[in-house]
């Protein structure tokens, strides 16, 4: 395998993770939803109307956490064979390449914070629920690793680019 070769894979493995990213925060905004409605509906002493909701959101954490135990291998192999080339090896005709990562990076980094921000607004409503069993802690794990990981790949990133941007040569300024 080549850096470009390298750099197409990390680009198209960070708009899927980027993706998932943003699913599980928009389906976190859901069960959020539906945890103030069922709080308000306690407090009201009205009948919960959403019974599956804890078998939902178990199930949901679940998917995630091995969702996230998938992709977890394929990122740490791909830094470990991104050192493995020498600076010159980031050649300055992939300079265009390494600025899109970087982007792709940075993009996956706000999903990553929208899924942080919906994991906040989630924890609110959740403080102090004890009508149904959850695990939250299996969310929290996955909003840790989560953000972990997108650190990791905007670094990689960050290094990539400024390893490309060194090699393009003194005749080109911009």
């Amino acid at each position: 395998m080549n850096c470009e070769t390298l750099l197409d894979q990390i680009s198209a493995r960070c708009d899927t993770f980027r993706a998932d990213l943003i699913a599980a925060a928009h389906t976190l905004r859901d069960f959020t939803r539906r945890l103030d409605q069922i709080i308000l509906q306690l407090h009201k002493d009205l009948a919960v109307r959403d019974d599956t909701f804890a078998e939902q959101f178990n199930q949901y954490c679940q998917e995630l956490r091995q969702k996230l135990d998938e992709t977890e291998p394929f990122w740490t192999q791909t830094r470990n064979q991104a050192r493995t080339y020498k600076d010159a090896d980031w050649t300055g005709d992939l300079t265009l390449a390494a600025k899109g990562l970087n982007s792709r990076a940075k993009t996956l980094s706000r999903a990553c914070d929208e899924f942080t921000t919906a994991y906040d607004a989630f924890c609110r409503s959740y403080n102090g629920f004890t009508a149904a069993k959850l695990n939250v802690w299996l969310l929290t794990s996955c909003q840790n690793d989560a953000a972990s990981l997108t650190g990791k790949i905007l670094f990689l990133a960050r290094e990539i680019a400024k390893k490309t941007e060194r090699n393009r040569g003194p005749h080109v300024y911009g």
